[in-house]
């Protein structure tokens, strides 16, 4: 089935725009359309119905020292708390071991990928990478305010800083990483769908003229970096102080 989003890989990825003149890159082999983050090796899948939706969760092998700081439990137990009518048709919620170079040059929490090629399927999902615990985060002295931001974010998550010279340097902590990406990050991917569903999917029906979709969808992925990140930061925060104070989160592992 044709799916315009697939007319380039990169729409709505950190991929977008970029140059390709570095050294080290994240290659493709020879013939594989796929991007880097789809393909997968040794993993199992899971289906889970919540609030009557299907999500299929893809948890692929770490190796030694790296983890995925949440359980399929645990990114169930937000899941159920974030309104059914956000969820569209988002579907795939893979925990990724992310390979070493990629850990050098493209190094996330968690991203969403509108259209996902899962087993010679599409279909949004988000992905939350594993984190080598032997690492560790540096995050720059000079800061934007949106790094000034997100340090506080990071500080708040409990991530414990010390100072050196040029950077604040943080060990990979899994109670700290956890809060991170299940307490912000899961719901800040589902706040960049939710935009795209209000921008693309909500003002239009099933009858209307289908250029008029594409042009909302190129509209979308035309939008500013920052107003999307400004977006997704406001529904995260929003559900998650909604969760603090019905005492729901922090929540014990499970």
């Amino acid at each position: 089935m044709y799916n315009p989003i697939r007319r380039n890989r990169n729409i709505g990825t950190e991929n977008q725009g970029f140059g390709s003149n570095n050294q080290l890159v994240i290659s493709s082999p020879y013939g594989d359309l796929k991007s880097f983050y789809e393909r997968l090796v040794n993993y199992r899948k899971e289906s889970r119905v919540i609030n009557g939706h299907e999500f299929i969760f893809v948890v692929e092998e770490t190796r030694e020292n790296s983890i995925h700081s949440c359980s399929i439990n645990d990114i169930t137990k937000i899941i159920e708390y974030i309104p059914s009518k956000d969820y569209g048709d988002l579907k795939l919620i893979i925990l990724r071991q992310p390979k070493r170079k990629e850990e050098i040059l493209s190094p996330v929490w968690g991203r969403l990928i509108y259209s996902y090629e899962f087993e010679n399927d599409y279909f949004p999902g988000v992905i939350l990478d594993a984190i080598d615990t032997e690492k560790k985060l540096f995050w720059p002295k000079k800061q934007t305010i949106e790094d000034q931001k997100e340090f506080e974010r990071l500080k708040a998550d409990g991530h414990l800083f010390i100072e050196t010279k040029r950077n604040f340097i943080a060990e990979f902590k899994p109670e700290f990483v956890r809060n991170t990406q299940l307490y912000r990050t899961l719901p800040h991917e589902f706040g960049h769908y939710v935009h795209y569903l209000e921008v693309v999917e909500k003002p239009g029906n099933d009858e209307e003229d289908y250029d008029e979709k594409e042009k909302r969808m190129d509209l979308y992925f035309s939008l500013p970096k920052s107003e999307k990140e400004t977006f997704a930061h406001k529904y995260a925060d929003t559900l998650k102080a909604k969760l603090i104070d019905e005492n729901i989160i922090p929540f014990e592992p499970a």
